[in-house]
């Protein structure tokens, strides 16, 4: 059975630190579950969130501090997005798992849905002619 971590250790867990080992197979959750892009996202957002909170709040021009938080946003989700995988399969292996688990344990789960679309697609697009 998986245990969640406590907030405190979830906000420890999105800053980049290990939980403890009761909660492994949660962080294989985590990391692997149909939710898996939404959480990346929260966890981001705690990284990025309070700096956002930072600038909004610095003196000058309104419009500046707000141009300033859109574009630290953009470029935040941005590169966190980007390397969406490669955080889930470190995050993984920081916790014990060999790499590669999370990649698998997706593709896992979606193998049925895949093999679906590749015979539509084939059936499609791959016809012998007569």
């Amino acid at each position: 059975m998986r245990q969640r971590p406590n907030p405190a250790q979830w906000v420890w867990y999105a800053l980049g630190g290990r939980l403890p080992d009761r909660c492994r197979e949660w962080v294989l959750h985590d990391t692997t579950s149909t939710t898996w892009v939404w959480r990346h996202t929260a966890r981001t957002t705690v990284l990025i969130g309070p700096l956002m909170l930072v600038w909004l709040l610095l003196p000058g021009p309104l419009l500046l501090r707000l141009a300033l938080v859109l574009m630290a946003g953009l470029v935040g989700y941005f590169y966190s997005f980007v390397y969406m995988e490669e955080a889930a399969e470190n995050r993984l292996a920081k916790h014990g798992y060999p790499r590669g688990t999370g990649k698998r344990v997706r593709a896992e789960a979606h193998a049925e849905e895949d093999e679906a679309i590749r015979q539509r697609y084939i059936a499609q697009y791959r016809t012998p002619h007569e």
